[in-house]
């Protein structure tokens, strides 16, 4: 169970995402009356954000939770997430406001949560599957260990659980008689089940640029018209000389001593200490779960037991332990492997478990032993006491890692030597003296490759950062290390047409045929209104006609997309009527509604409740979203809330991440 800690899922996001006691918004038109109370006098002090119903928020609250935030969204928004940290700054100290807000009204509302309640959602809601995996608590001491992990205390984190209780009995008060007509549901299931068929006409804007053959003087006035979109777009060049001091050939004349291996061994011991280890195969036999007063069925255990007592008596008459596990154990990981859960260590498995593992003789096979989780019969296959691993079982590993950083500190030694050289003698000079070979580039972009080089992103930065006539540089590059020497640079340039006349070419097209197929589709919906015959049209405006299938609201349609963009108003129309102009992306697109399909009663029936509660669920949202806004509003101006404008600026301007 605390393993689960360690990586990644959704249990663990539930126990750390929900520590942030995230206002779920949603539900009252007016504010309760008599929420105000007297004013709190003072200003938020340095280092608090606000303060709340006479409650500090603290710059460090907020930055803790903002770091929580970017946590949870981390691989959603890649390598540059801590540059988002201001604005998840900006997010946390409003959450942490509206919580306070909340419970101080709740508060004055009498609303409390009983320890009881608290014990209630632990076991219930949200954080079940944390601390009660298959409705077995995890014991005191795990639940400590999950905690702590979060930067918790069990005192803290029930507390937190505890304030979520009182804005959720909050959030039912106001919500409470809020109610949904039935004329409402069966508006919104006729919305959302309603289906149309229809015809639909089709234009392509590629069609209509490949029939686009622009003449050079409308192409010239065209990149006139378009010239700052092509100003500096040639970008900046350069060209070097330079010499490269190849890692690779220098390891391979690299000698590693004994007393190399032993310095590094002797320095990295802790690395090669193996702990004690077994390795065991296991018959295991489920622990009943509790019934729905959550007590476990004293009969269902004592069967269970029985099993497991039958399993060890045919093992001690004779029986084959490999196919025991394999027909009775309840433990699907192992049971297809005849038992074996492979090597173990301390604090991997239960302490009832772990006491018997650990101190059973290698091939012996004990009795039943009964943990939190079932009954276990264990058999030792192998044990491996704790030691440390020799220089000779490690030198194999070692040495490779010695000559590489041995080679690496000579390539850069040699490296450096060349540089020193080439600034008295010049780099061709030094590079001779020293039998490698000098490269001169052509002229290149910053994301261009060099012979030698690959991808060298250090090497370019350092070149394009150099100025012109400096002497010889040195910069480490993915095969070791390049002295290198800048000739020249061409700056960054506007073509000319000549050069971008393909370029030019495309987008001229791009755009007239985007025009053109607005034009186009709008003359095509207006000849078949004029005529009450979208065929007739699309055939003199060479468009293709196609017939949908039945299609519903969230319905997707060929070369015409989603049905809740444009094509939305098929649903508005009555059969015969004829659209407007529908953009699709790189298609224009008119339809001809043929026919209309209502839901019957039965669907109705089937998803009335359905709809009710959605719909339910989107007033109270807004409803408590209305409330939130105006209760914030008015302890602002009573002065129940303050906040500390230059804290907040602090924490939410760019660059204020470099205090977070």
């Amino acid at each position: 169970m605390i393993r689960f800690l360690q990586t990644e899922g959704p249990v663990k996001k539930i126990v750390l995402g929900g520590l942030l006691l995230v206002i779920c918004a949603a539900m009252v038109v007016t504010l309760i009356p008599g929420f105000m109370g007297t004013d709190f006098t003072g200003q938020p002090a340095k280092g608090v954000v606000a303060k709340v119903n006479g409650s500090d928020i603290t710059a460090e609250e907020v930055r803790q939770t903002a770091r929580q935030m970017l946590q949870q969204q981390g691989s959603q928004l890649g390598a540059n997430a801590s540059m988002l940290l201001p604005f998840f700054a900006q997010r946390a100290a409003d959450q942490l406001i509206t919580r306070e807000a909340l419970l101080a009204e709740a508060g004055r509302l009498g609303l409390q949560s009983a320890p009881q309640e608290v014990k209630d959602e632990l076991q219930h809601g949200r954080y079940s599957s944390a601390f009660f995996p298959d409705g077995t608590f995890v014991g005191e001491e795990k639940y400590t260990e999950m905690l702590a992990s979060a930067n918790l205390t069990p005192a803290t984190f029930e507390d937190s659980v505890g304030k979520q209780i009182l804005i959720g009995k909050l959030q039912a008060l106001i919500s409470g008689s809020t109610s949904v007509s039935d004329s409402a549901i069966r508006q919104e299931f006729i919305k959302q089940n309603t289906k149309v068929k229809f015809d639909y006409a089709v234009l392509k804007q590629d069609d209509i640029k490949k029939g686009l053959h622009p003449t050079d003087d409308e192409l010239k006035a065209f990149y006139e018209s378009h010239k700052t979109q092509y100003a500096n777009s040639i970008p900046e060049k350069r060209q070097v000389k330079y010499a490269l001091v190849d890692t690779a050939k220098v390891q391979a004349a690299v000698q590693i001593t004994h007393d190399d291996l032993q310095a590094y061994y002797d320095q990295h011991r802790d690395q090669y200490r193996l702990p004690e280890q077994v390795k065991v195969s296991h018959i295991w036999i489920k622990m009943p779960l509790p019934g729905p007063d959550g007590k476990v069925d004293d009969k269902a255990v004592a069967d269970a037991q029985r099993r497991a007592d039958d399993l060890s008596k045919q093992l001690k008459s004779g029986a084959k332990f490999e196919d025991l596990a394999k027909k009775y154990s309840e433990d699907p990981g192992s049971s297809s492997v005849g038992g074996s859960l492979g090597w173990i260590g301390k604090s991997q498995t239960s302490p009832e478990f772990e006491k018997v593992a650990f101190s059973l003789p290698q091939g012996q096979v004990s009795d039943v032993v009964k943990s939190s989780d079932g009954f276990h019969i264990i058999r030792v296959d192998e044990k491996q006491a704790a030691h440390m691993k020799s220089l000779e079982e490690v030198k194999a590993q070692i040495e490779p890692l010695l000559k590489q950083q041995k080679a690496q500190q000579m390539a850069l030694g040699q490296a450096e030597e060349l540089r020193n050289l080439a600034l008295t003698k010049g780099l061709d000079a030094a590079a001779s003296a020293k039998g490698l070979p000098v490269v001169t580039s052509d002229f290149f972009g910053r994301r261009d490759l060099l012979p030698g080089l690959g991808p060298a992103t250090q090497f370019m930065d350092a070149v394009f950062t150099t100025a012109e006539k400096s002497p010889p540089s040195l910069s480490p590059v993915t095969q070791g290390f390049a002295v290198f020497q800048l000739l020249a640079i061409k700056p960054a340039a506007t073509p000319t047409f000549e050069e971008v006349r393909a370029r030019v070419e495309e987008q001229f097209k791009s755009e007239r045929s985007s025009a053109l197929l607005s034009q186009k589709t709008q003359e095509l919906s207006d000849r078949a209104k004029a005529d009450h015959d979208l065929k007739k049209a699309a055939k003199e405006l060479g468009a293709t006609v196609k017939t949908s299938d039945f299609v519903l609201p969230d319905g997707q349609v060929p070369d015409l997309g989603s049905m809740t963009g444009q094509a939305a108003v098929a649903f508005t129309m009555k059969p015969g009527g004829i659209s407007g102009p529908i953009n699709s992306g790189a298609n224009g697109v008119v339809i001809s509604l043929l026919e209309v399909q209502a839901p019957s009663d039965a669907d109705f029936a089937a998803k009335r409740d359905q709809i009710r509660e959605s719909l339910l669920q989107a007033k109270q949202q807004e409803i408590f979203e209305l409330f939130i806004s105006n209760l914030r509003d008015q302890m602002e101006k009573s002065g129940k809330i303050k906040i500390n404008q230059q804290e907040m600026k602090a924490l939410t301007h760019a660059g204020g991440e470099e205090g977070m």
